[in-house]
């Protein structure tokens, strides 16, 4: 009775480990998942998605996520070229392309990939001054994910893009940078103001020309401008009167009088003094 119930025993425990090697024998690796198959510490070969079998005990399995990953690079001090201390971060993503040269080359792909992008970001950005920091971002973008896909290669890892996603300054440099756009944007209002300065005077030279070709069109435009003063509501109206509209009243150098005029005042006689001496005019002729 003893020995039926030590092979029962060891039959349930055949049954369980039979069981355990089944459950282990087939893997199921879904799409986006690719299996990295070393036999007896050797490299078998990359197997998924799917349903794939591993042999228990001399097959061993690693599982690479083919995915784009996300990794947000830690913000990192950065001197620009020009001396100015800022902290900068940025995200970079990228996927494995080589799930074999991903767990082989490397020992952690992702930890590794994330070190590289952090030296790489501070290199290249201390090679720009800060202006093109902040007006050139696209080209430091396509630099540093040109960099790390060239170094990360071997590892069978493809950097899709990166992005420099905030440069903070300190509070002196960013009272600086406001006086400089303060002072940019009073010289563009200058020159505005000056080159509508220039058009202006080179239209009113124009109107002057065409006004003094007209006498007429001079006090036409007297006129226009008393109609507009007219419309104020100001009890006193006070307006000059151009010489030029009284040039027709004035008589003209030489001209004969006009009826009605004052009296015409006549030459002086050639006063001489008397033979005796007195004040009476002498005859110009003697009777």
């Amino acid at each position: 009775m003893m020995f039926l119930n030590m092979g029962s025993f060891i039959s349930l425990i055949v049954l369980v480990f039979l069981f355990t090697v089944l459950l282990r024998l087939f893997r199921i690796l879904r799409e986006y998942e690719r299996g990295v198959i070393f036999t007896l510490g050797r490299y078998g070969g990359t197997k998924g998605p799917g349903l794939i079998i591993v042999i228990p005990f001399l097959q061993q399995l690693v599982r690479v996520d083919t995915r784009v990953v996300t990794m947000d690079v830690q913000p990192q001090d950065v001197i620009s070229r020009d001396n100015v201390s800022v902290r900068v971060n940025a995200v970079v993503y990228f996927r494995v392309v080589d799930p074999a040269k991903a767990i082989i080359q490397v020992e952690q792909y992702y930890e590794a990939t994330s070190q590289l992008a952090q030296t790489t970001l501070r290199a290249v950005l201390g090679k720009h001054e800060l202006d093109e920091m902040l007006t050139e971002r696209e080209k430091l973008n396509t630099d540093v994910q040109t960099i790390l896909d060239a170094q990360t290669d071997g590892w069978g890892i493809k950097v899709t893009n990166v992005e420099i996603k905030h440069i903070d300054l300190n509070e002196t440099m960013i009272r600086a940078m406001a006086r400089q756009a303060e002072a940019e944007r009073e010289r563009r209002a200058k020159v505005i103001h000056a080159e509508g300065e220039l058009q202006a005077s080179r239209a009113l030279a124009q109107a002057a020309t065409i006004l003094a070709s007209e006498p007429s069109a001079m006090q036409l435009r007297y006129l226009d401008t008393l109609t507009q003063v007219a419309g104020d509501k100001s009890s006193t109206l006070v307006f000059p009167i151009p010489i030029d509209l009284l040039a027709g009243f004035m008589p003209q150098h030489g001209a004969a009088p006009r009826p009605g005029a004052g009296p015409v005042s006549r030459p002086r006689a050639n006063l001489q003094p008397a033979p005796d001496g007195s004040d009476e005019p002498a005859p110009d002729h003697p009777e």
